[in-house]
Order: structure tokens, then sequence, then C-alpha cells
């Protein structure tokens, strides 16, 4: 006996009507999801598409910080945690060739 049937709901964004499908709502339900959508497929697509820009990849942030090793100023794609060290790439790319290559002997 299914206990899901479909629903009717208005999207927040465009307000048209959407189903949501008991196929749907059995996804949710396994996925623990307690909440319905509050928006229809294409508002939810124009959404992502916004979200990741540029052809699906979205753009660094980059934080300038200065290099644990050498103490030249570089720039990060990451947030640095307190401490941990944050190299350059150079010096990044040399400690870990030399951590490959002592892993191996």
């Amino acid at each position: 006996m299914d206990t899901f049937n479909d629903k009717n709901l208005n999207c927040a964004d465009c307000g048209q009507e959407f189903v949501f499908s008991k196929n749907e709502q059995a996804f949710y339900a396994e996925r623990g999801f307690t909440n319905e959508p509050k928006r229809c497929k294409n508002c939810r697509d124009k959404r992502k598409m916004a979200r990741e820009g540029n052809g699906g990849s979205r753009e660094r942030t980059m934080v300038s910080v200065t290099c644990d090793s050498c103490g030249v100023a570089t720039e990060v794609p990451f947030t640095p945690v307190s401490g941990k060290p944050v190299y350059c790439r150079d010096c990044y790319n040399q400690r870990r060739s030399q951590s490959r290559s002592t892993s191996w002997a």
C-alpha cells in the first residue's frame, strides 16, 4: 500500500504550481528530508546555475598568506586553520615530492 500521494505545491520563486510526486516524496523520506521542496524544477535549476556561475565551475576565493617555509607572500584557495602550516606553491610541491620519495624507500 502506498503511503504517499502526488501533491500540488506552489513555487516560492515563480508562484507556479508544481507536482511533488509520490516517488519524490518516497525519495525525500528515504533520505530523511523533512521539508517539502519550495521551488519547481525550473527555479531550482536556475538557482543552481546562478550559484555555480561560469559554466558550472565555482570561482575560488583566494586568501593572502605568508609561506611558513620560505616566508614569501602568496595566495591560497582556502582559509588557513590556526596552528597548521601554509606553504607557497613551490614549497608545497617540494614537500610533496620529498614525502613521495621517502615513502617508497
